[in-house]
């Protein structure tokens, strides 16, 4: 059933807040932040060496800094794809409200990749990208990802044209109620690529549909 308007209200107010508790648990609180910048570098922080002198066994040897060197940057997506759908989506970065949902982009032809978790393409984690299922006129494509089979490819483009491809290891319909503990935004363990949508049952009492449906896809080694 369609129920216009619906889902852009209450996908982020019903379900990510459901998802912004996880993301405290494992990002240390809902409404993650920038990264703020480090009050000192790492060589502030050092004491300089001392001057080499004649009965030091270093004189002479060149001294390296021990400060991290910088991890590569991943490109960010900004397309996703599932084959053999009419799932085909922008793909735009987002954060978190007010209130510590994750924002949804407030249209039906993007999705939101949430920027504070590992992007597709990562050594480790999940990336999570979440989509409106309907508009006030009509249902959208990503509603049908219900029905994506197991094994069906899903393709990431990053802005530097690369891409990254996946392969849907299970569909699954989530009560919204239970999803804060459904490790949806995990930081850690196998890379893995998350894409939701709002599913299930509408309850008139909620205003809200039941479920979420969670598409999870592996990468392609």
């Amino acid at each position: 059933m369609h129920h216009p308007g619906s889902s852009r209200r209450y996908l982020a107010a019903a379900w990510l807040t459901a998802g912004a508790l996880a993301l405290g648990a494992c990002a240390g609180g809902p409404a993650a932040q920038e990264p703020a910048a480090s009050s000192a570098s790492p060589q502030t922080q050092q004491s300089a060496p001392s001057s080499p002198t004649a009965s030091s066994p270093a004189a002479g040897i060149p001294i390296r800094q021990a400060s991290p060197e910088a991890e590569e940057a991943i490109p960010a997506p900004v397309r996703v794809q599932v084959e053999g759908t009419g799932i085909d989506l922008e793909v735009v970065p987002v954060g978190v409200e007010d209130n510590g949902a994750m924002t949804i982009p407030d249209n039906h032809v993007q999705a939101g990749w949430y920027r504070y978790g590992p992007a597709p393409g990562a050594d480790a984690g999940s990336s999570v990208l979440a989509a409106h299922v309907d508009s006030q006129t009509e249902v959208l494509p990503i509603a049908g990802l219900k029905d994506v089979a197991p094994g069906t490819k899903v393709t990431v483009t990053r802005e530097d044209g690369s891409t990254v491809v996946y392969r849907t290891q299970q569909v699954e319909n989530i009560a919204k109620r239970s999803l804060d503990g459904h490790r949806l935004f995990d930081r850690t363990g196998d890379h893995l690529l998350k894409l939701v949508t709002c599913g299930g049952q509408w309850l008139d009492t909620e205003n809200d549909y039941e479920d979420n449906v969670v598409l999870t896809a592996t990468p392609v080694s």
